[in-house]
């Protein structure tokens, strides 16, 4: 065992385990649909689920939770990577210290206030700050800078007005610096939960500890960080052993702080320059067993949003959004400066998606699904374990489709032509016709619609 992930559990229950037959499988399906989640057992099971048809099954429950407590609504962001210098050296990233393929950059404040425009002008409101490894001390100091100058940007059509970051692991402190920032989630990815891959793919640099980065979420929690992300990068190991040890983690934060993550990221490995190994992954992730992996988290940790980046294809992002994922990012660029450039030969990772912002919310209501920029939970103190008690008893959708449709109302207002205002506000009256069942609710929420027509902005319950 090495710290909380017990190893040795997890390789014995993969050699001898056999899948489930129809019954049990449906007798744990049954059990899901009482949005309560399911124990790591169960999951344990449906991790072996070897059929089509038992994965169809998989992602109708899926579907069936994730529109129980969320809704049909899809949450939008942009990731905005800030500086690419890195001490690391991660065997799958383009960032590594030793990679003389790319060039590297680090953006002054200015240039990040130009990024923010650009993402503002698109009509973004949600930014995930992302940065390597590169500057040691002074690295939560630009970071914190970084925040403020994106927060200080006006536009004439707007603001962004929350920050989620996904920079590296730090002391106690530290992240209690971050918190008075204002951020909303602190994110960082595991990468691999298997000690062994995890020291073969991260050869040096402060990210090589393997101990250090798994105790990452225990001090962010500790420093005070009410929502935190958690993430696996798929295709480094097998993908069950992942997603027990992460199921591990979960109960770990669940057990010491009351609460487990506010979002799961799931990105499967894509290629990235000087990087042989995310070219060809020693253990590929194939399109069914993508669909397993996000329709087992949605199932077994409910109330727990699931990302899905611009990593993956148009296509498999739509199907996505029927498997249980709540947030994808949109018009992405990975690498910095990459909004306000148009060489993109610096990036992290190859995407699967270039859609513009535009076309990607168009999809999405083709879809019925209302786009969401909200940032109303945060900024009420609707976080960590108070959001979970309005989520788990199905109460968070009489707050999620309101701001959903306000942010959502903004955007038709200032940025959508003509053919996407036609079917985004037909979405808009389905939507309350359909969801919002309390007749004061619905009054208020198309009153407000009318307040943004007429000019007013940033309206949440």
């Amino acid at each position: 065992m090495t710290g909380f992930i017990d190893n040795r559990k997890i390789e014995e229950y993969l050699k001898k385990a056999d899948p489930p037959d129809s019954k049990e499988l449906e007798d744990i399906l049954v059990h899901a649909r009482d949005l309560k989640g399911i124990s790591s057992e169960e999951a344990e099971r449906l991790l072996l689920v070897d059929t089509e048809e038992g994965i169809d099954k998989l992602a109708e429950t899926a579907n069936f939770i994730k529109e129980s407590i969320y809704g049909k609504r899809l949450v939008l962001f942009a990731p905005m990577y800030v500086s690419n210098m890195c001490n690391n050296e991660c065997l799958y990233c383009a960032f590594r210290k030793s990679n003389k393929l790319i060039s590297r950059n680090t953006l002054t404040l200015d240039q990040i206030a130009e990024e923010t425009e650009a993402l503002i002008d698109q009509g973004h409101k949600r930014v995930l700050l992302v940065s390597g490894e590169g500057m040691g001390k002074t690295a939560l100091d630009y970071t914190i800078d970084a925040i403020g100058t994106v927060y200080s940007v006006k536009r004439p059509k707007g603001n962004i007005r929350r920050i989620n970051v996904n920079i590296a692991a730090m002391e106690v402190g530290h992240y209690r610096k971050l918190r008075e920032a204002k951020i909303g989630t602190y994110q960082l990815f595991q990468e691999t939960y298997h000690e062994e891959t995890y020291r073969k793919m991260h050869k040096s640099g402060p990210k090589s500890n393997y101990e250090y980065h798994l105790g990452a979420m225990d001090r962010a929690m500790e420093g005070g960080i009410d929502d935190v992300g958690v993430g696996i990068l798929f295709g480094l190991t097998d993908y069950k052993y992942e997603i027990m040890a992460l199921l591990q983690h979960i109960k770990r934060l669940e057990d010491k702080f009351g609460v487990g993550p506010h979002t799961i990221s799931v990105p499967r490995l894509e290629p990235a320059t000087g990087s042989d190994i995310a070219s060809d992954p020693p253990f590929p992730v194939t399109d069914s067993d993508f669909r397993k992996i996000i329709a087992i988290l949605r199932i077994t940790v409910p109330y727990t949003g699931i990302i899905l980046s611009t990593r993956e294809n148009a296509e498999m992002r739509r199907e996505a959004l029927h498997l249980g994922v709540s947030q994808i990012s949109a018009g992405s660029k990975s690498d910095p400066g990459g909004y306000t450039k148009k060489d993109h030969t610096d990036a992290q990772f190859s995407l699967g998606d270039h859609r513009s912002l535009h076309e990607v919310i168009e999809d999405i209501v083709d879809l019925d699904h209302i786009p969401s920029f909200c940032t109303g939970c945060y900024r009420l103190g609707r976080v960590g374990k108070d959001f979970m008690d309005l989520a788990k008893p199905g109460l968070i959708k009489a707050h999620c489709y309101p701001n959903a449709i306000f942010t959502f109302t903004e955007y038709l207002e200032d940025f959508a032509d003509e053919k996407l205002k036609q079917k985004g506000y037909d979405l808009i009256e389905r939507t309350i016709n359909g969801n919002i069942t309390q007749l004061k609710l619905a009054e208020g929420v198309r009153k407000n619609i009318e307040e943004i027509k007429k000019g007013k902005r940033d309206i949440y319950y």
